[in-house]
């Protein structure tokens, strides 16, 4: 099977009064197409800056890192920013939706920002999605008048806009409560088992992390376990 994510001897360091500090440590990790996994970590231990290195939001200091079969360490910006546009997905915790603009033209964005102009392709497209996540009939409703779960529900069919072969969620239920939260996990596992899109999710919920398939643990910038979880 395919490699989604093939990272080796990834490292990242930044500079400071004292000269460098080195946050990541030579990380190797590889993601196949199709695998829902959790990195989990304590505060401080590099995962929010794997997870920028990764969504190509950053670069490392060292390291080889592909997404998708294309390593991405030469390339230049516009090509990084075409890649990271068009196979990875971003959901984050707080969904970072236009509030003025609705559902439909919020799942719309990526299509937008990829082709330019929106045609009756874009609309359909992002029609499909709300219905996938449940919110058909929610399309035309500013995404300020929608609740905190029926916002996340937006932002991840946003993230699949584009048909990414990736999607990186960076505690995507942290905000919400036990139920809404279970909901929303319930649904990246449909999508995940649906669409084989990978997943990568970041979360501190030890319940959730034992609904995925594979548990990466993340300390001081080092990956100190990395096990299926036989469990799900």
């Amino acid at each position: 099977m395919a490699d989604v994510l093939d990272l080796q001897g990834i490292r990242k360091s930044y500079p400071s009064g004292a000269g460098e500090i080195d946050v990541l440590h030579g990380i190797d990790l590889r993601l196949q197409r199709g695998e829902f996994a959790a990195l989990i970590g304590p505060s401080g231990s590099g995962k929010s800056t794997l997870l920028n290195l990764i969504g190509l939001l950053d670069r490392p200091s060292a390291g080889r890192l592909c997404i998708d079969g294309d390593e991405t360490s030469t390339l230049p910006e516009a090509a990084i920013t075409r890649l990271r546009g068009q196979r990875i997905g971003f959901v984050f915790q707080h969904h970072l939706l236009i509030s003025a603009f609705t559902a439909l033209e919020n799942v719309m964005m990526p299509l937008l920002v990829d082709r330019g102009r929106p045609d009756a392709a874009m609309r359909a497209r992002a029609t499909e999605l709300l219905a996938g996540v449940g919110l058909a009939d929610r399309a035309e409703h500013p995404a300020s008048k929608l609740s905190g779960g029926q916002q996340q529900r937006v932002a991840i069919a946003r993230a699949l806009a584009m048909r990414p072969a990736l999607v990186l969620a960076d505690e995507p239920t942290g905000n919400l409560d036990t139920h809404t939260a279970d909901d929303i996990f319930a649904l990246l596992r449909e999508v995940n088992r649906r669409e084989g899109t990978s997943f990568l999710i970041v979360t501190h919920d030890p319940r959730l992390a034992a609904r995925c398939d594979r548990i990466i643990e993340l300390v001081d910038g080092r990956i100190v376990s990395d096990r299926p979880n036989p469990a799900d």
